[in-house]
């Protein structure tokens, strides 16, 4: 069928082909060029009309019938039900709603996110995902662990079977906002034998996932105008939820050694002790106790984020900031997106006992309910049964080989233009670009041309001046991890060879 809309030149404005779609189709029917009743052309035609997978166009029209631009009709197809109307009968009514301070500051934190062009968090990184997929490119991205490993009929039972006994038993925990208690009791468990945390069950809190209870304990601990020390580079979600709370950034400055210690004038530290996001520098054991020294004099708490040190490939193991804690001054976050689904979303929080009240009363706010109790209790039975140690036991020989190949190949053929930071753990490597940033956007601009991209350490608060890369390793095989090291050597070659 004959059809036409603004797709190739809403594809020079947008990086992936699904937002050029949509804003196509968006804009077009907003203009009035789609009138309503029009007849779409299904998604096998329009994904060969413009070089598109049936997937993304698929994903538009979803997009656009939950919206209310389109309605599909079994056997019929899809047609435009927008006309305009809707605006002229329900003006915008909303322009004198006043919102809090809190609100406020949670959008402008939004808004200078978005601005700073965090579109990974956006959702925008699963858009590019399939876009690679298609093109057979490799993707050094972070935060996607390896699943062909994973036990899924050994978890699909446990779901199964704690389904039928919730059935059996219904509110059994209703408002523990703490969360399960058997999970709480294996979680103990594992940081005792693992991490060398002595904790019991009762301080340990169920969260959805490590920025939960950032947010959590910000809200708790952070009055408006309050410093609040976080890493640079580091992890921005702390940052977004301290400006939410009130609170004021100050950023301290990281070496190959981790977080610099200062005399600061706080009463709050973000620190990531055993792997330093995202430069995976550790932190040592003089630094540790300066940190110790600094919360006892200040009467401050350090909140220790342990988000991927379960994975450690050579050397001995580092111990946790809250094993040296004999004051009570560490909460120490940890979470399985990364040793288990991604998707699954269970972190916990190991409280001192005078902040665990406090912070239990903040989460019963936002959850009088503990949520995701399917796989709290799923979770549990696995951890009860040996299943998650055995699974760790597996991942940790998968991904120390990958780790060691990618490591041994970063060294040998891309050291002249990065620095690598020194690591023994974790799923991701990064390394400072030793050139400008001029030259560093070229030579991104080539890979990505080549198909290769990676997680470019901007999104994290570099310092002025500075680029650096982090390449995630652990959903690649060993095969796509040599080849995409050789395409990042050869597109160099390319940038140094181009005319200026």
């Amino acid at each position: 069928m004959e059809f036409h809309i603004p797709y190739h030149a809403y594809r020079n404005q947008y990086a992936g082909k699904y937002a050029a779609l949509y804003h196509a189709l968006h804009d077009s029917i907003l203009a009035n060029k789609l009138h309503c009743d029009t007849k779409l052309p299904s998604s096998r035609e329009l994904a060969a009309l413009y070089g598109l997978s049936r997937g993304t166009v698929n994903q538009v029209y979803d997009m656009l019938i939950a919206e209310g631009y389109l309605q599909a009709e079994v056997g019929k197809g899809t047609f435009v039900v927008y006309s305009g109307e809707q605006e002229k009968r329900q003006p915008y009514k909303g322009k004198d709603i006043r919102l809090s301070d809190w609100g406020v500051r949670v959008c402008e934190a939004e808004r200078d996110w978005r601005g700073r062009g965090q579109r990974r968090e956006l959702g925008q990184e699963q858009e590019q995902e399939q876009e690679r997929e298609q093109l057979r490119e490799i993707s050094f991205v972070m935060g996607r662990p390896h699943l062909d490993e994973f036990q899924r009929e050994l978890w699909n039972r446990g779901m199964y079977e704690q389904v039928r006994r919730m059935t059996e038993s219904p509110q059994e925990e209703a408002y523990v906002a703490e969360g399960h208690y058997a999970l709480r009791e294996a979680i103990a468990q594992h940081l005792r034998r693992m991490r060398g945390i002595d904790a019991p069950p009762e301080r340990i809190v169920i969260v959805n996932g490590s920025m939960q209870a950032i947010a959590l304990l910000t809200q708790v601990l952070v009055n408006e105008g309050d410093p609040v020390i976080v890493e640079r580079p580091g992890y921005q979600g702390a940052s977004r939820a301290v400006l939410a709370a009130g609170g004021v950034p100050i950023h301290a400055d990281v070496d190959g050694q981790g977080l610099v210690p200062q005399p600061w004038n706080a009463r709050l530290l973000f620190v990531t002790p055993s792997r330093q996001f995202p430069t995976g520098a550790v932190l040592g054991l003089e630094r540790r106790q300066q940190l110790l020294g600094w919360a006892a004099e200040q009467g401050a708490v350090i909140v220790e984020d342990d988000y991927d040190s379960e994975f450690r490939h050579r050397g001995r193991p580092i111990e946790p900031l809250k094993v040296l804690d004999q004051e009570g001054r560490v909460v120490y976050i940890g979470t399985f997106s990364k040793t288990m689904l991604q998707d699954l979303r269970i972190g916990y929080v190991v409280l001192p006992e005078a902040l665990h009240d406090a912070f239990v009363a903040a989460k019963r706010l936002y959850e009088p309910h503990p949520s995701g109790l399917l796989e709290q209790r799923s979770l549990a039975a696995f951890m009860a049964s040996g299943g998650y140690e055995r699974h760790l036991r597996r991942m940790r020989r998968v991904y120390a080989s990958k780790f060691l190949l990618l490591q041994a190949l970063l060294q040998e053929r891309l050291s002249t233009l990065f620095e690598w930071v020194e690591s023994d753990a974790g799923l991701h490597l990064f390394g400072w670009w030793r050139g400008d940033a001029r030259t560093y956007a070229a030579y991104a601009a080539e890979c990505r041309k080549a198909g290769v991209t990676w997680s470019d350490a901007g999104s994290y608060g570099i310092p002025e001046g500075k680029a650096g890369a982090c390449f995630g390793f652990a959903h690649l095989t060993e095969e796509e991890i040599r080849l995409g090291v050789a395409v990042l050597s050869e597109a160099y070659e390319i940038v140094t060879k181009s005319p200026k």
